[in-house]
């Protein structure tokens, strides 16, 4: 299924929430009706829009081996009439991008993540529950099993993100996402390498968590990125730190994956916004 059809699907399964609806007069007749337009107007203008981005700053939490971010104003209204900041951070800060070169020689870059894997079906995966009782928690074919279920087979070429709810995190800052006991051992949820196998299996696209790392804590206490190295091993990328997962629903919306283009980039910081269809939210708080 191309990009076109999977955004004709998705506007033929939100239009019977939405009712039919007028166009603007700038847009009235022949116009409405051209290529793409009909399925902004009668859908996606009406959809509900949800950031699963963080802003990003000096205090942004981050991998433990990355020093700080640091800004820089170089030009001022006051002094030269606008205003202009340098930043420098490493390219995975804040919610970003891993692309599989991060872990693999010769694999694809951030420039080549093709523009046709940015707008995708989201599947959610809601574990926050179980997260919540275990924050060691790993995810399970059992879990991805128990949403086929409910919604069917994974969806090729979709965005397959988890929900724990630990971005909520995030304003404690560096060391309530580490959750880190005695001993230095970090506490957070992770993929598990069978279900990042069989999302493999069945061709989706990208992977997304709220953590800063694929692995989890236990883990990643250890310098254990096999998880994350698979997962990018495949030639497919991944994003990190999202946020605001409980805003939407666990089938049936879209979502855009966006980041600059560096040239032979590892990583950079992300936009990631999910379009909800009119009505829809989150099936569990």
């Amino acid at each position: 299924m191309n990009l076109r059809h999977v955004l004709m699907a998705s506007a033929l399964a939100v239009m019977p929430l939405m009712g039919a609806v007028s166009a603007p007069a700038a847009v009235a007749g022949k116009v409405h009706g051209i290529g793409l337009w009909p399925l902004y107007y009668r859908s996606l203008a009406h959809a509900r829009y949800v950031d699963l981005t963080h802003t990003f700053g000096r205090n942004t939490p981050h991998w433990r081996g990355f020093g700080p971010m640091k800004e820089k104003a170089l030009f001022t209204l006051r002094k030269n009439g606008f205003h202009i900041d340098m930043y420098c951070h490493v390219g995975q800060w804040g919610t970003h991008v891993d692309a599989p070169a991060h872990f693999h020689r010769g694999l694809r870059s951030v420039d080549e993540i093709p523009p046709s894997q940015m707008l995708l079906p989201l599947v959610v995966l809601d574990v926050h529950r179980k997260v919540a009782r275990d924050p060691d928690y790993r995810i399970t074919l059992a879990d991805v099993h128990a949403w086929e279920r409910r919604y069917g087979p994974i969806p090729p070429h979709s965005f397959v993100a988890m929900r724990t709810d630990w971005s909520k995190r995030w304003h404690l800052g560096e060391k309530a996402m580490e959750n880190p006991d005695a001993h230095g051992v970090e506490h957070f949820p992770g993929w598990s390498m069978a279900v990042l196998k069989y999302l493999s299996r069945h061709h989706v696209t990208a992977v997304g968590h709220e953590t800063t790392d694929t692995d989890g804590g236990i883990d990643a206490s250890k310098n254990d990125y096999s998880l994350e190295s698979y997962w990018l091993g495949t030639n497919h990328f991944q994003i990190e730190m999202l946020a605001h997962l409980d805003e939407v629903p666990d089938a049936g919306a879209l979502v855009m994956v966006t980041f600059p283009k560096p040239h032979h980039g590892t990583g950079f910081p992300a936009r990631i916004i999910a379009i909800v269809p009119s009505g829809a939210g989150a099936r569990a708080r």
